[in-house]
């Protein structure tokens, strides 16, 4: 574990970003760019409160990006850790970033959230940190409450924890104040100090309306502008600096308000906001000319060691704590886990039992044959349906988390859908089972029950569920609204249904190359299983007359699938591949980058 004695230094030195103004969209081009960052330069040691202070605009959240290797755009100067260049890797090892939107699992306790939070401890030292952590963050009283009816104050300290459970040498936190009521805010900042005393940590966090009462627990400040610094530096010094410039802060003011009005810019009228320009400006280069950077590290202690006191947790212990939280999350007492177990288990098998008010009492004469034609069209679709149901309930908020931890590096999209599909297959195997034990005894005859058959009648009702569940999941990773995706999947499943089941028209009725392109599809194989189910086994209880013509099974099979006896051996192989191979598939395409517009929008 991290000494409170040790010492760790971050330095940013000279820093100057420009950033791109989104274009609003992917494909319109790069859009423009402006100056975000002008010649920052910035020091924390360990154990030191830093506040960045600054108006919406100066570039306070930008000067945290680019020192957390977030930031988008170009970035020239650096940032150190003890002298050493401050990487990506590096950040993602040993230092923290919370963010304002930060997003737990509904379900899950505040300690479960903590538990399961992926770091290098297991065991006793594992439950030991959490203890500790709960207990430093005033949450111990909330240890066993979920997440979701946490206040704002509760939330905040949470994100704060899972960051502080990582045991990091520098946190960063982005207006971690901002919404809460002032006691609240108190009670945060003085916690933020605290901790930072009692483990060693550096904070640097932003503040854009700070209160006097947070004064004291400030070591450092930096005031920004217009991406410019009007100081940086102790808030002992700030004081004694202001007031050899010319602007002391009267008695009974919160020099910390005073000092922010006078670094922004007046936009009440023009005239005031170029007298306010003119000044920031005066300010910014006489803290520039007073405070000269040079061409080295702004402190050399420790350059070039970077203690690394735990390595990165492996990805197999990731997959356990995802998959320990899917499961907690799902089994979890209250409306969270009553829902999560009613989409998995039940909505299946419940949509196949509507199909009793409407096909019980179908026989085996010629309009027998035509609504069994419509009950195999209705067991497809009601199967993709209840596959894109539970998909867009559930997995929306993996999603989210999975895109906000992405810049932790904690685990990769392939990780996450290993562990997602490890808890949901077993899951629809078990809710297929029982949907197909609902709708056997209208597709066959009950007195003469055949597990063969069951078998196909499962792999159908699978197949169909996990190939629908896969296309939303493929979907979500770019668009961000769930609805959204429910329209895109369920046009495209429809559209496959009309041209390949051979429900909705004949195959017969197509064209020849669009009978060719319905071997592509999942809907042909799994449609000819289900009719190889209901057809093949049943003879059909008709007496042909002079108005009354009585098909035979294998006729009525070649006029809807173009196969007189479809291989059963071929749709079971075909359909299990579509689903499996779409479920491989998603893990490949999560693990490339988003692209930059799409993590725009999924980042609230």
């Amino acid at each position: 574990m991290k000494m409170i004695g040790s010492d760790y230094v971050l330095e940013a030195h000279n820093i100057y970003h420009t950033r791109e103004v989104d274009s609003g969209g992917c494909f319109n081009g790069a859009g423009s760019s402006a100056l975000g960052l002008k010649g920052v330069n910035l020091t924390v040691h360990s154990g030191e409160v830093m506040a960045i202070l600054g108006s919406k605009g100066s570039g306070k959240r930008a000067l945290l990006d680019v020192i957390s290797r977030r930031a988008d755009g170009s970035t020239r100067g650096q940032v150190l850790l003890n002298g050493s260049p401050l990487t990506k890797a590096l950040f993602q090892q040993r230092c923290g970033y919370v963010t304002q939107s930060c997003t737990f699992i509904p379900g899950l306790t505040v300690a479960q959230t903590l538990h399961y939070t992926p770091t290098i401890l297991s065991g006793y030292l594992k439950s030991s940190k959490v203890r500790q952590v709960l207990a430093d963050l005033a949450l111990s009283q909330v240890a066993h409450k979920r997440v979701e009816y946490l206040n704002i104050s509760e939330a905040r300290r949470l994100a704060i924890g899972v960051q502080l459970v990582r045991d990091p040498v520098m946190l960063l936190l982005d207006e971690p104040t901002q919404g809460l009521d002032p006691l609240s805010a108190y009670l945060l900042i003085s916690i933020l100090s605290n901790t930072a005393k009692k483990t060693g940590c550096g904070i640097l966090l932003s503040l854009e309306k700070p209160r006097s009462d947070v004064f004291p627990f400030l070591d450092r400040a930096l005031f920004l502008c217009l991406g410019g610094v009007v100081y940086s530096g102790g808030t002992r010094a700030m004081l004694e600096y202001f007031h050899g410039i010319g602007f002391p802060c009267p008695q009974l003011e919160n020099p910390l308000m005073y000092y922010l009005c006078l670094s922004t810019v007046d936009r009440r009228s023009r005239d005031r906001f170029l007298e306010s320009s003119q000044q920031i400006e005066a300010l910014v280069e006489r803290f520039s000319r007073e405070t000269p950077v040079s061409d080295g590290p702004l402190n050399n202690m420790g350059s070039g060691k970077v203690p690394l006191a735990y390595g990165k947790p492996g990805e197999l212990k990731v997959w356990v704590m995802l998959y320990l939280k899917l499961l907690a999350s799902t089994f979890s007492c209250g409306l969270t886990g009553l829902k999560s177990l009613f989409m998995r288990l039940i909505l299946l098998p419940l949509a196949m039992s509507l199909m009793w008010l409407f096909y019980n009492n179908v026989g085996d004469d010629a309009h027998g044959f035509f609504s069994k034609n419509g009950l195999i069209l209705n067991i497809i679709g009601l199967s993709y349906g209840c596959g894109i149901l539970v998909t867009i309930t559930l997995f929306p908020i993996w999603r989210k988390r999975f895109a906000q931890d992405i810049p932790e590096g904690l685990y990769s999209g392939a990780t996450l859908l290993i562990a997602y599909n490890s808890v949901s297959i077993p899951f629809s195997i078990i809710s297929s089972i029982v949907a197909s034990c609902v709708i056997y005894p209208i597709l066959l005859d009950p007195k003469f029950p055949n597990g063969i058959v069951f078998a196909y009648l499962l792999v159908a009702l699978w197949s169909s569920f996990v190939l629908a569940e896969q296309l939303c999941i493929a979907f979500l990773l770019v668009v961000k609204v769930p609805f959204n995706v429910a329209i895109t999947v369920t046009y495209i499943l429809v559209i496959s249904m009309a041209l390949a089941s051979g429900t909705v028209r004949s195959f017969k009725g197509l064209q020849p190359w669009l009978q060719d392109n319905t071997k592509g599809t999942h809907t042909r194989y799994a449609s000819s299983l289900l009719h190889s189910i209901a057809f093949q086994t049943r003879k059909m209880n008709c007496t042909p007359t002079a108005s009354v013509i009585c098909p035979k099974p294998a006729d009525f099979l070649h006029e809807r699938l173009g196969l007189a006896d479809p291989d059963e051996t071929i749709d079971i192989a075909a359909s299990c591949a579509f689903a499996i191979g779409l479920a491989a598939f998603n893990m490949l395409l999560y693990l490339f980058p988003m692209p930059r517009c799409v993590k725009q929008k999924l980042k609230d």
